[in-house]
């Protein structure tokens, strides 16, 4: 009997042709959440990537965490689109846009049940969202000219977690301001 073959990340890139492309396995939905490493948002990033998988357990493929500069922080979701055999991406969050983070994790979780699957109950989640009155979202997908969709609603009067802490104002880092 053959022994079972295992192939590091690595080797799992294949080259198509003589143009060194490569081929990835993607899996949908897939959530990126791209955020700035200067300001330290590393952990508020793995924190909410953590509570997603919770939630979601398969329903979602991946969840990755894309390091970046300028004080970017963007959830976005790549999921199959229903009208076409394509990928529709849609940010569901950027603090630049939204005013801050999402003030709780449930705001990020209703948006994701939204599009993974609307019929889901998210229990106490959606218990607590409907008292405070949130908004449901809405959704485009990107469209013929290749844009990014967008999700509005659940946008409430959010400080920037970078603005003051405890009274006192917190550093920035150049690319940040």
């Amino acid at each position: 009997m053959p022994p079972i073959e295992q192939r590091t990340p690595t080797e799992q890139h294949q080259k198509l042709g003589s143009d060194n492309i490569t081929a990835e396995r993607v899996y949908l939905p897939r959530i990126t959440i791209k955020y700035c490493t200067q300001c330290k948002w590393m952990l508020r990033s793995a924190y909410f990537a953590q509570e997603l998988l919770s939630t979601f357990n398969t329903d979602l493929g991946e969840v990755a965490l894309i390091p970046s500069t300028g004080g970017v922080f963007t959830v976005t979701m790549y999921h199959a689109s229903d009208e076409t055999l394509t990928t529709s991406e849609t940010v569901l969050w950027d603090r630049k846009t939204n005013g801050g983070f999402p003030a709780e994790v449930k705001q990020l979780k209703a948006l994701v049940r939204n599009i993974v699957d609307p019929s889901r109950s998210l229990g106490h989640t959606d218990r607590a969202l409907r008292a405070a009155n949130v908004p449901t979202q809405t959704q485009t997908e990107a469209g013929s000219d290749g844009k990014r969709g967008s999700v509005s609603g659940v946008s409430q009067d959010m400080e920037s977690a970078t603005a003051n802490v405890h009274g006192k104002e917190k550093e920035r880092c150049e690319e940040c301001q």
